[in-house]
């Protein structure tokens, strides 16, 4: 369930087939999301999970499965 919201998000924001998004999927080389997109993702996430990622978390997380596996450890 998590992952098929971090893909409608990454879909919605991207403008990117939902199909082509799994837990592999690389961020920024797979979606060619810039930094502001990655921006504009977590806090789409933040407001979507109800949850703070913190700065130092956000450097880890660089796959669709990283942010999934981050948010159902801190939810």
């Amino acid at each position: 369930m998590t992952l098929e919201k971090i893909a409608k998000i990454l879909s919605d924001q991207l403008d990117v087939d939902v199909e082509t998004i799994n837990a592999d999927t690389r961020i920024a080389e797979d979606l060619n999301a810039d930094s502001l997109d990655v921006v504009e993702l977590l806090l789409a996430v933040e407001d979507e999970f109800e949850l703070e990622i913190p700065d130092e978390a956000i450097a880890t997380l660089s796959t669709v499965g990283d942010v999934v596996d981050y948010i159902e450890a801190n939810t």
